[in-house]
């Protein structure tokens, strides 16, 4: 096997992978590995493939996308700080690593069942102290935190995500109400409820399904 041949097998891949396929594997591995030796490995691997397919470029051998034409400079070696790695963290790296898109649609079919019935358990239980969105907010919290952790194996960040979304989902419905009601649309105190509970189980949703 040449040393190429297992840059591309630390990635998962084969020669005949495109680039997008070896951006996507990087990126991918890099956000689930926590093992520094290992991230070392996958960004090493990835290096001396770009700078193999820019070299085979060079010579007219293959044609690699033009945005990639100056990639030569983001791999020169550099000394790190904790400034600049700040700085790269708010980047589009960051955004990039955050976002998850789905294999296929059967990633998404356990979460939307399970986030489906609690909406459906918060308006089938309301009251008039608004148990059921209660008991399915503090559900839909622990289903979220549960299919992050399935798949990025990492509890503390699958918690914090999940946090975030319910806030966020709390305060869009807030939002959502008070707009109805500027409208004169006024609804029952359970209603409310519900309605809040279901957009906030819909951010979680969305957070659970396309986020990592």
């Amino acid at each position: 096997m040449s040393e190429q041949s297992v840059h591309y097998e630390t990635l998962g891949l084969t020669e005949a992978s495109s680039f997008e396929e070896v951006q996507s594997a990087r990126t991918k591995l890099a956000a689930a590995e926590e093992d520094p030796k290992k991230k070392e490995s996958i960004e090493a691997a990835y290096d001396a493939i770009l700078m193999e397919r820019l070299r085979l470029r060079q010579e007219g051998k293959i044609k690699v996308p033009d945005r990639i034409r100056f990639a030569e400079k983001q791999v020169k070696p550099k000394v790190s700080s904790p400034v600049s790695n700040f700085t790269e963290n708010l980047g589009s790296q960051w955004f990039s690593d955050l976002l998850d898109q789905p294999e296929s649609s059967s990633d998404l079919l356990w979460p939307s069942v399970a986030f489906a019935g609690l909406i459906a358990l918060s308006w089938l239980l309301k009251s008039a102290t608004a148990t059921g969105a209660s008991l399915a907010l503090a559900l839909g919290l622990f289903a979220s935190i549960y299919f992050l952790n399935q798949k990025t194996r990492r509890l503390g960040r699958s918690f914090g995500l999940s946090v975030i979304g319910l806030v966020a989902g709390i305060g869009l419905g807030l939002v959502v109400v008070y707009i109805m009601e500027s409208q004169g649309t006024k609804l029952p105190a359970d209603q409310v409820a519900s309605l809040s509970a279901t957009i906030t189980l819909s951010v979680l949703w969305f957070i659970t399904g396309f986020l990592r």
